[in-house]
């Protein structure tokens, strides 16, 4: 036999031996992939979604009976307690927070009123009955970013404590200096999001510089939804975690302004929005004072009580690496019932999140099939109060029952796609770790292709539960749902898309849809089964990759 004959026979033994693994994956997974199913799915979304609910809100009624309906789902499904305690529950101590603000302006000798919350929305953190802020001097501190990887300081030398920081969302959007039609990939992350376009960044950093109150200018685009969203999300009962310290570490005033109401804002003040927009965007940037006092005062009625995250434990089958868990999450809340509204006053949230939730309820179900079953453990939580602020998600991180370093990773669902089957799977993680590859390969074997985030100006990354894993170091997976629809027009999937987030996201109206098509749904809940099955029995851990901020991190946990 020649030499390339020889190679062709190694290659051909090679690719035979690779397609008879896949083929023995298929079968071996076979079972476990048909127990997740369109009418599973949706059967779990109409419950948890029904009118009966009443938008899923913490410490309500909607709270006791989606706590009941997931307890006794895992019940049913054959999982253990995921409380070392003996119980499904982990007890996360929240406080509601009803907020009754005012809020105006002093220019000169004229006294500007906002209308809540048309023009704007006020809350706080801190677990105190009043916030009173009196004749703060407002100071505009353009993005309010301080990136030392960036060489950025929006603050400069300037003292702001005890100010009102006027500020932008988003992420500095710096030009590209060779191209100033396109943005610098180099700041930033260019189109990207960081986290230091969130607004819960701007809030934490108003915190740390001692400012009075932090307003936070709001934009459609940047922000990633319309002001709608911000009126439906922050203008009820929100929560926080109630903390020893009752959050007084925390900015006393937090605030979104409307775009027209900052414009005029800053008219009456002399200032020019769109030209202290401009230069916000260069490290020269200097805080401006646009000669303006704020007048914040926030009633705020409090209430204290127990909330909770909903998990349930499949054992790992092998002595050694039992010990050793994959975690599966979803959040189960909504935004609750809101009885100042005229007609519908649910929202439901069907695809924000009770299919979810439902993914998460079909995952361990299909999990339960496998035989033997995974070597390490796997994990299914639904979390509480992801609306409030991921704060469900960020209690089990800073109280784990079991221990992050032997956490390999955390797979998060948000929402699923509900209409139909698609070639592509986006990866909303930004390819930062290994679990990326894992679900790319995933992918590849189903005939179907892993696609970057499309909007990653939006920071989908850090508005879901998942990122509260990945800060402290937990390798984690987030999808969002394919674009490339199969028999549909090419921008059918965008579309869709836009529809949802423009129309039904955080609004009464997303509610179950007879239309709707969750065999689409059911592939990518497939993919993420392969991919946690993969992770629960492979040889390593799965690794941020160099570059990601959650790498150090991660390494240093490992070490310990």
């Amino acid at each position: 036999m020649t030499g390339m004959a020889r190679r062709l026979a190694v290659i051909l033994c090679f690719s035979a031996t690779l397609l008879l693994a896949a083929d023995e994956l298929a079968l071996r997974l076979q079972p476990a992939l048909e127990a997740i199913t369109p009418d599973g799915l949706l059967a779990h979304i109409k419950v948890l979604a029904s009118d009966e609910f009443e938008g899923r809100a913490p410490g309500t009624k909607g709270e006791e009976l989606s706590v009941k309906y997931i307890t006794d789902q895992f019940k049913r499904i054959g999982l253990n307690p995921g409380n070392p305690d003996g119980t499904y529950l982990q007890e996360v101590p929240l406080a509601g927070i009803k907020s009754d603000p005012t809020l105006s302006f002093v220019v000169g000798d004229k006294t500007i009123d906002l209308k809540y919350p048309d023009d704007y929305i006020a809350s706080s953190a801190r677990l105190q009955p009043e916030i009173k802020i009196d004749k703060s001097d407002v100071v505009f501190v353009g993005y309010g970013v301080v990136a030392p990887e960036y060489g950025w300081d929006d603050y400069k030398d300037v003292d702001v404590r005890g100010k009102t920081l006027l500020m932008l969302i988003g992420d500095p959007p710096v030009p590209d200096p060779k191209n100033p039609s396109k943005l610098d990939d180099k700041m930033f992350k260019g189109k990207g999001m960081t986290y230091y376009g969130r607004w819960t960044y701007k809030y934490e950093i108003a915190a740390q510089k001692g400012a009075a109150a932090a307003i936070i200018i709001h934009e459609t685009v940047p922000a990633g939804y319309p002001y709608s969203v911000v009126k439906t999300s922050w203008a009820k009962e929100n929560y926080e975690i109630d903390s020893p310290n009752k959050n007084t570490d925390t900015v006393a005033a937090r605030s979104w302004i409307a775009l027209d109401a900052a414009k005029k804002l800053l008219a009456d003040c002399g200032q020019d929005f769109d030209a202290l927009k401009k230069s916000a965007i260069t490290k020269e940037f200097r805080p401006v004072a646009p000669n303006a006092k704020a007048n914040i005062e926030i009633k705020q009625q409090l209430r204290s009580f127990k909330s909770h995250n909903v998990i349930g434990k499949l054992e790992g089958s092998d002595q050694k690496m039992r010990d050793e868990y994959v975690i599966y999450t979803a959040p189960w809340d909504h935004l609750g019932r809101h009885p100042e509204l005229q007609g519908d006053q649910i929202f439901n949230g069907a695809i924000d999140n009770a299919s979810g939730v439902a993914s998460v309820i079909q995952l361990a179900a299909a999990f339960t099939k496998l035989n033997p079953p995974p070597k390490r453990s796997v994990l299914f939580m639904a979390t509480t109060a992801e609306e409030a602020g991921l704060l469900g998600a960020k209690f089990y991180a800073e109280h784990p029952l079991y221990p992050l370093e032997k956490t390999l990773a955390d797979i998060n669902i948000d929402t699923v796609n509900p209409w139909g089957k698609t070639r592509d799977i986006e990866d909303l993680s930004d390819n930062n770790s290994t679990l990326d590859d894992l679900l790319a390969a995933a992918a590849k074997r189903n005939g179907r292709v892993m696609t970057p985030n499309s909007q990653p100006e939006k920071g989908g990354f850090y508005r879901a539960d998942h990122f509260e894993f990945s800060k402290r170091g937990v390798p984690s997976l987030y999808t969002g749902g394919g674009k490339d629809f199969i028999g549909k027009p090419a921008n059918f999937g965008q579309q869709k898309k836009d529809d949802y987030t423009a129309h039904h996201y955080h609004q009464v109206s997303d509610e179950v849809d007879p239309n709707w098509d969750l065999s689409g749904a059911v592939q990518d809940v497939q993919l993420l089964f392969e991919v946690g099955y993969q992770v629960a029995n492979g040889d390593k851990f799965p690794e941020w990759k160099p570059g990601s901020e959650f790498k150090a991190k991660r390494d240093a946990m490992i070490k310990k």
